[in-house]
């Protein structure tokens, strides 16, 4: 009779929700701080502001077109992916509800730096899950896979650019906090995904019971067929 090893996956279940939920109140606070915002929110807010509609929807609607871009890329959505589109959008509306709207510069620095760090641990979370990344990290790795020729770095670049580009265009809010963001979130990314990467989960491992005699010590050979 044998045992198999507990799976990994509700831990996993429950730190990319965990992790997409930050994600969401971390955009609120720096939507709050009204310093500057990523590029992606830029163009969600510049939308919201052209539309009427509510940062998460706006959110939520950008993310299902960006995900219809991986279907010519031959990339396949996972569970993590398909979360990030539907709950960060309703996070961050519910955060947006919630947080006071401040006027002191102090108060609106202390948002935009406790957004900025909440954005590092989130995104360390919710990959770390190994779940799925989101559509638009997605779209920048099945670029690249796509067309190798093209690094990372170049097509991040290009899309980032692209994209905050359009977002200002269409009223969106650019400023120190953009600046911030781009420089800090690399490093705390590559501080925090290592940090909350679970470990991939062995194949099934069989542990023996009582039934199954010994467990053989280390450095030596099991018992052979009786």
């Amino acid at each position: 009779m044998v045992l198999l090893r507990n799976s990994r996956l509700p831990r996993r279940l429950v730190q990319l929700y965990t992790g997409l939920a930050l994600y969401g109140i971390s955009m609120a606070l720096m939507i709050e701080s009204a310093l500057g915002l990523n590029p992606w929110d830029v163009l969600h807010q510049g939308l919201a502001t052209r539309t009427g509609l509510s940062f998460g929807t706006v959110t939520i609607g950008v993310g299902i077109g960006v995900l219809l871009l991986w279907l010519p890329l031959r990339q396949r959505p996972g569970l993590g992916t398909v979360s990030n589109v539907l709950v960060i959008g309703v996070v961050v509306d519910a955060a947006l509800a919630l947080l006071p709207t401040v006027a002191p510069i102090a108060a609106r620095i202390a948002l935009l730096l406790a957004g900025i760090v909440l954005n590092g641990v989130a995104t360390g979370l919710y990959l770390g899950a190994r779940l799925g990344p989101g559509p638009r990290d997605g779209l920048m790795t099945g670029f690249v896979a796509r067309y190798p020729r093209y690094t990372v770095r170049r097509v991040r670049t290009v899309i980032e650019v692209a994209v905050l580009a359009l977002g200002w265009l269409l009223g969106g809010t650019v400023g120190v906090g953009t600046v911030a963001y781009a420089l800090a979130i690399g490093p705390l990314a590559n501080l925090f995904i290592p940090l909350f990467t679970v470990p991939a989960t062995p194949p099934a491992t069989l542990l023996p019971t009582a039934a199954a005699g010994p467990i053989p010590l280390p450095g030596t050979a099991p018992p052979g067929p009786a």
